[in-house]
């Protein structure tokens, strides 16, 4: 039986900004508003978190049970590891993977990322292989028998940080599907990684009185409508892959 899970990486230590999945957006964590929204995705069968066995993720464990989501701890820096070790215990057979770190993702676009993998049955489909959305809306959805052969055959440490990059650039190995959205909003960042984007989330959920239910369109109007909210955060570098 075909069971799709989306499946949440969390974990506190960020190098950049420590602590950030769990600093707060309005009136609840940056972890509770990315369930929340990924929740919302109607083809999900369900959706967990998974996080690392340091002591130092046991508050991730708490504001799970908090905000109701399951959770599985497994390794801190292997992600691949911890990724495909969830998937198992919770009988995936697709896998959608969502970083904590993308408090705006849309149940819309995780939605037409799924349409994608389902209608066209490749190994792996997203809407980052040509980015067209904001960074910050990412959805990865792979077959549980793709992340097992990543799982399997990486031998480098940012493929086992980073999960999937095995799968995209071996497109000899694995079918890929890339889904776009209609026009190029790639520019736009509201991904969190520096408090300069923390800030920018945070103003962009006070506009909308601090729901987390305002869809990815409509803050893609507010930032057209004030120009000032994309210059906050214009001058941040994203990391590179092998820095972690």
């Amino acid at each position: 039986m075909e069971k799709t899970v989306a499946i949440i990486q969390a974990r506190t230590g960020s190098t950049r900004l420590p602590g950030k999945v769990l600093m707060p957006i309005g009136n609840q964590s940056m972890l509770a508003r990315v369930v929340n929204r990924v929740r919302r995705t109607k083809s999900l069968e369900q959706t967990v978190v998974a996080t690392s066995t340091s002591p130092n993720d046991n508050a991730i464990v708490q504001e799970c049970e908090r905000i109701q989501v399951p959770v599985f701890r497994g390794s801190e820096n292997d992600v691949l590891d911890r990724y495909y070790r969830a998937a198992v215990q919770y009988g995936a057979t697709g896998i959608v993977r969502i970083t904590t770190d993308c408090p705006m993702i849309d149940p819309a676009v995780i939605e037409l990322v799924l349409l994608g993998f389902k209608t066209k049955h490749p190994d792996y489909a997203s809407n980052c292989l040509q980015r067209t959305y904001p960074r910050g809306l990412d959805t990865e959805v792979m077959t549980f028998s793709a992340l097992e052969r990543a799982w399997k055959e990486s031998k480098f440490a940012f493929q086992r940080a980073h999960v999937t990059p095995y799968i995209y650039k071996n497109s000899d190995l694995f079918k890929l599907e890339s889904v776009t959205g209609g026009a190029d909003n790639s520019k736009y960042r509201w991904t969190v990684d520096t408090q300069e984007d923390l800030n920018l989330i945070r103003t962009i959920y006070a506009r909308f009185g601090n729901t987390d239910t305002f869809s990815w369109q409509d803050a893609m109007m507010l930032m057209k409508l004030d120009p000032r909210l994309a210059a906050m955060n214009q001058h941040v570098r994203q990391k590179e892959m092998q820095e972690g």
